[in-house]
């Protein structure tokens, strides 16, 4: 019997696929498959998300006022510069639904974060893939993609799920090639991983210089430890917040998590913590994994990116036998390991050793 059908975006869309939080015969699995903090939240964080479910009955500030300007006293910004959302995916789905469209294009690297495009799909817009040489983003080569229906171009820096990142200058000569008519949507779900880099940019400071035509995207979900909680935030001039607002949720951040958030970033020593150890083990599940023979991509995320060619199932069966479970990338011949606690990345390292090569 013939049904309604959707239009042909949604069609062209290959459903996102979680991870795996279960492994039989293992009641605690290590769960290295979606990038989580393996330190948790911040104490503080859960104590004000706690007290914030007294006031469950009310609904959230639709502004996020407090954190808004939390976050702009914590990055030197103007709070009317802030605009928070339910994780950045929210954000990512709303700069589709408000500039893209039938007719328009969306410009991605290949090997992106998978939400690009199924958001420009999902508002009927036309996705078009750059090549990545190296697995890791060619500027100059997504704007050469741009053409007059180009509405916007998604760059994540660093990249998810490679871990690749571009260096400021090359941010900076896309910026400056882009057409005034294309809105860059920098993804920086990852930049805390990278501070003290000096090669890196956020690229918070091309939003004010170049009002309109940049947005920096964020989360609470890496560093911040705050995934449950969903909650993103972007750096836009007033004028592209405004048009976001139109048609975004009312209520987009409950109030547990907009207080948790605030809590958080008050906390500097967990995020000290947070950091000091993705800096002790990100080299050494590397340096480990290339001892071992195996390729595994340069990363300033909280996670690696291990390719096995021909061997990335047993690979995957390996980890699994051993309780670890990560997020296999058969496009890539890979899996993307997070970052976890001590005895998880030892585990990671002593199951893959028994690949045979």
């Amino acid at each position: 019997m013939p049904q309604p059908r959707p239009h042909p975006g949604i069609e062209r869309i290959t459903p996102y696929s979680a991870g795996e939080t279960t492994l039989p015969g293992f009641p605690r699995p290590a769960l290295l498959s979606a990038n989580e903090s393996p330190l948790g939240p911040s104490p503080t964080a859960v104590a004000a998300a706690r007290a914030a479910l007294e006031s469950a009955h009310l609904y959230p500030d639709a502004h996020t006022r407090a954190l808004n300007e939390a976050l702009a006293k914590r990055h030197g910004l103007d709070p009317a510069w802030v605009m928070c959302g339910t994780g950045s995916e929210s954000l990512i789905e709303v700069l589709c639904r408000a500039f893209a469209g039938p007719g328009a294009e969306v410009v991605v690297p290949q090997f992106s974060f998978p939400m690009f495009a199924i958001y420009a799909n999902a508002v009927g817009a036309t996705v078009v893939t750059v090549p990545a040489p190296g697995f890791t983003a060619d500027v100059d080569a997504l704007a050469c993609a741009v053409t007059p229906k180009t509405a916007l171009v998604f760059l994540a820096n660093p990249n998810n799920p490679t871990g690749t990142w571009v260096d400021k200058d090359a941010v900076k000569r896309l910026v400056d090639a882009l057409p005034e008519h294309v809105l860059l949507a920098l993804d920086s779900a990852y930049a805390e991983y990278l501070v003290g880099e000096p090669r890196y940019d956020a690229g918070l400071r091309f939003v004010t210089a170049c009002p309109g035509r940049v947005v920096v995207l964020r989360t609470f979900s890496k560093l911040y430890a705050l995934a449950g909680l969903r909650v993103g935030w972007m750096h836009a001039d007033p004028r592209t917040i405004d048009f976001l607002l139109r048609a975004r949720l009312i209520f987009p951040v409950a109030s547990p998590s907009q207080a948790a958030a605030v809590a958080a970033l008050d906390d500097v020593a967990h995020v000290r913590a947070s950091v000091a150890h993705n800096a002790r083990w990100l080299p050494f599940l590397t340096n480990e994994l290339r001892a071992q023979g195996h390729e595994v991509l340069p990363s300033g995320g909280n996670f690696v990116l291990a390719r096995f060619p021909g061997r990335w199932k047993l690979a995957d069966e390996l980890l699994k036998k051993h309780g670890v479970i990560a997020r296999p990338l058969p496009p890539l011949e890979g899996l993307r390991l997070s970052v976890g606690r001590e005895e998880d990345n030892r585990r990671v390292v002593e199951a893959l050793a028994a690949l045979p090569r």
